[in-house]
């Protein structure tokens, strides 16, 4: 019987490559079904599934929020945090243009451009999460720890009900 077949996207190679060890994680993919999908399949606590979402600023520089899947990014705290009047989330096709992966499937792991990242700081804390692997329905099981010396993210307290 064969090994079944590794999914080599960019995040997956990016995560090899800085020998961050993880586990990654098939799941149905809904449209719409978001985080909640994901952690129902694999019968996780959704706080643990982190979302990674792109936003511009009000001068149209793109950045990176990981972000809890229970949680929202408040827009006024971020926009106070970065000293701008507002930030807003990017549409699917400026952030499939800076990231190179598509919505639902965006991964802080191996984007086509370079972007900040920012982080919930509270995400720091937790022993394990699960984060985007780069494609709808593939996430990649790993320790926070494990990613900050490759990600050189920046924590934030941006995260609201």
């Amino acid at each position: 019987m064969s090994k079944p077949k590794i999914t080599a996207t960019r995040a997956v190679r990016f995560l090899r490559d800085h020998r961050v060890p993880f586990t990654l994680h098939r799941y149905q993919y809904e449209i719409q079904g978001g985080t909640e999908a994901a952690a129902r399949e694999l019968e996780i606590d959704e706080h643990l599934v982190v979302k990674t979402l792109v936003f511009e600023d009000d001068a149209g520089n793109p950045f990176l929020i990981l972000m809890h899947g229970d949680k929202n990014v408040s827009t006024k705290a971020m926009a106070r945090f970065l000293g701008v009047k507002k930030v807003s989330p990017c549409d699917p096709k400026k952030a499939h243009a800076y990231t190179g992966y598509m919505v639902g499937g965006i991964s802080p792991f191996g984007t086509r451009k370079s972007l900040k990242i920012y982080v919930e700081e509270s995400i720091l804390r937790l022993p394990s999460i699960c984060i985007n692997a780069g494609a709808r329905g593939l996430l990649a099981e790993l320790a926070p720890a494990d990613i900050a010396p490759v990600l050189n993210f920046i924590p934030v307290n941006a995260g609201i009900s």
